[in-house]
């Protein structure tokens, strides 16, 4: 046996495995919001400016949604 051959043992899940499922986040970003909701990314950047979408800066001014602004927003119209 290789050692490529027991890298690959290694990385084998035991019988009955399953993946964790992917837990939701809480908050996105202008991009993830956009190809959630099929729109383009200025269009996520003006309902901000136009106030009906909320949304904080994060480090570097990067703007974040949060999931229940996101909800709130998507029920309301």
């Amino acid at each position: 046996m290789n050692a490529n051959e027991q890298v690959e043992t290694r990385l084998e899940h035991p019988p009955g495995f399953e993946e964790a499922p992917e837990k939701e986040r809480l908050a996105y970003t202008l991009l993830e919001v956009a190809d959630m909701i099929g729109v383009d990314y200025l269009s996520v950047y003006r309902l901000i400016q136009r106030k009906k979408l909320k949304a904080c800066r994060a480090l570097r001014g990067k703007f974040l949604v949060t999931r229940t602004e996101l909800l709130r927003m998507l029920n309301k119209e």
